[in-house]
């Protein structure tokens, strides 16, 4: 075991800049999830993870341009999920937030069943109250789950 540890020391050292570079990068995928994940439960209206909420429709006279435009939007979020989600997946072996990346991942992406995920992880009260605490300490309303 110590020439284990002592062959990590070693090469910890020969490749000092690796190491910080990995720590930094693990540093700022903390802070860019937190933000993250911050600006888009403020973002939320109070009535969005209630039971009863029917999603907006676009309006229908938004012409080719509204339609474009909210399409490439479609895709910029999906993609910009995909790459948190498989980043978070990475980072359950490597430094980094990952549960954390994989959540904002799957807020951005639009899949079957995401409704019904959402409610079950709503159901911890923790995670509840965590996002109502969020909201307030901005001046949101808090989220109306019923």
């Amino acid at each position: 075991m110590a020439d284990l540890l002592a062959a990590v020391w070693a090469w910890s050292e020969a490749h000092r800049w690796m190491v910080w570079a990995v720590a930094a990068g693990s540093l700022g995928s903390l802070v860019l999830s937190g933000v993250l994940v911050s600006l888009v439960l403020l973002a939320l209206p109070p009535d969005h993870y209630s039971k009863g909420r029917i999603a907006p429709v676009a309006p229908a006279n938004g012409g080719i341009a509204s339609l474009f435009a909210s399409g490439l939007l479609l895709v910029v979020r999906n993609v910009l999920g995909w790459i948190f989600v498989l980043a978070g997946i990475a980072m359950l072996v490597l430094p980094g937030q990952g549960l954390l990346s994989i959540l904002a991942g799957l807020v951005l992406i639009d899949f079957p069943g995401k409704r019904r995920l959402e409610h079950r992880l709503l159901a911890i009260h923790v995670v509840r109250d965590a996002m109502n605490w969020l909201r307030r300490r901005a001046g949101k309303p808090p989220f109306d789950f019923t």
